[in-house]
């Protein structure tokens, strides 16, 4: 009697990836039944935002501060749009991605012509100017920020004033920014900037405009991450100087290290791990930069290609050892 044909190492992958998705989406779905609704749209607006750096650092082999420049500016646009201006959601979400997508081609410009370290300074250093900039406008109040920001409805149709509607609104904008990245990652645009992380080199001898590639994606990134600076907006209705200080550009760098560079979801899992952290060990005696810090150097001892990174390898070991068998076997 023949056996049953067993299923393909590749396939046990993508089912899994599927029966993965979905059980991410159910649980995001049912999140609101057991935690507090603005504790997840924060944790949806950091991890679009660490996505959307993750496209730069871990796909675009960059490392740049400047991004709170774009997640903080989108958030004082956004909020001036919508206190001052009185203009609806959508419009003042395009606003804030618009003046994020703008900013970042300035910005690219200027910082791609450099690599390595000066790349990583000159976004520093053009982050620090953006800064000041900020600070000393008169729209953004200075220290007090734009406080007692409304939440207009979405198109007229979709209320945002209340908490649990909004977080399924802040859902939908996070999978759609989400799906965004995953079309750039796994297109022809995603695999030639691969290559040029891997060997720039090499993809200059043969004939690919790198600076192009890497301006196109560093745009790409700001945008998204001006999108979640909009969003966070909607969420707390308040735009500070924290948004568009550097330390935020760290900070979000730090989440995606803990989770796993080069990772769909590992920017993801990071966000999640760190907020939880700042969020529910705030009140003890110890500094939560202490745990956060901690919890970094377990990462490096342990999980060095990250959370996400290191499970990924384990699992592509076991789908290898299994195909191996199977080839014996046959």
């Amino acid at each position: 009697m023949m056996s049953a044909p067993q299923p393909s190492p590749l396939s046990q992958k993508k089912s899994f990836q599927l029966a993965l998705l979905a059980g991410c989406l159910a649980l995001l779905a049912v999140a609101p039944l057991f935690l507090y609704p603005v504790f997840l749209m924060k944790l949806l607006c950091f991890g679009l935002f660490a996505s959307a750096v993750n496209l730069v650092l871990g796909y675009g082999g960059m490392v740049a501060f400047g991004h709170a420049t774009f997640f903080g500016g989108a958030a004082y646009v956004t909020a001036h749009a919508l206190k001052v201006w009185n203009f609806d959601a959508a419009s003042g979400l395009l606003i804030g991605v618009a003046f994020a997508t703008v900013t970042g081609f300035l910005m690219g410009i200027i910082a791609i012509r450099r690599q390595g370290f000066y790349f990583a300074m000159t976004t520093l250093a053009l982050s620090q100017m953006a800064y000041f900039a900020f600070f000393q406008a008169p729209f953004t109040y200075a220290e007090d920020g734009i406080q007692r920001v409304p939440r207009p409805d979405f198109l007229g149709i979709v209320p945002l004033s209340d908490n649990l509607s909004l977080y399924y609104f802040v859902l939908v904008v996070f999978l759609l920014g989400m799906g965004a990245i995953w079309r750039v990652i796994h297109s022809p645009f995603g695999a030639s900037l691969t290559a040029i992380r891997e060997n720039e080199a090499r993809a200059l001898s043969l004939g690919y405009r790198t600076n192009r590639y890497k301006l196109t994606v560093f745009v790409i990134s700001a945008a998204l991450t001006g999108l979640a600076g909009s969003l966070k907006v909607l969420v707390f209705q308040i735009a500070t100087l924290t948004d568009v200080a550097w330390q935020m550009s760290g900070e979000v760098i730090l989440m995606t290290l803990l989770g796993g560079v080069g990772t769909f979801l590992g920017p993801m899992i990071g966000a999640a791990l760190v907020l939880t952290i700042q969020n529910y060990l705030a009140s003890t005696a110890i500094p939560v930069t202490i745990f956060i810090g901690v919890a970094f150097i377990l990462c490096v001892m342990v999980f060095r290609r990250g959370i996400v990174g290191e499970i990924d390898g384990l699992m592509r070991r076991e789908w290898s050892i299994g195909s191996s068998r199977k080839k014996v076997e046959a």
